[in-house]
């Protein structure tokens, strides 16, 4: 193995899904922001859109929800014109 080629700043990192306000702690070299105190100690805070915690595949859910992009816009936008013909 190669050495000195992996990063030496690892640390306890809180990771928390934002759909669900659940967390988990984990050790990563990710750059963050944002801080968080949890029983009187404070982490690193990295937000997640998703997690197991609300990915489908984990929680069994049928419907996903995601954020609108512009062609679900789109569709939404001339869906009435289409109820007229």
């Amino acid at each position: 193995m190669k050495k000195n080629i992996h990063p030496k700043n690892y640390r306890k990192v809180v990771f928390k899904d934002i759909n669900n306000d659940k967390f988990f702690i984990s050790r990563s070299t990710v750059n963050t922001k944002n801080t968080i105190k949890i029983k009187g100690i404070n982490y690193p805070l990295y937000k997640m859109e998703i997690s197991s915690y609300s990915h489908p595949f984990f929680t069994g859910e049928k419907k996903f929800i995601v954020k609108t992009g512009p062609a679900e816009k789109f569709k939404k936008k001339y869906e009435k014109y289409k109820k007229l013909n």
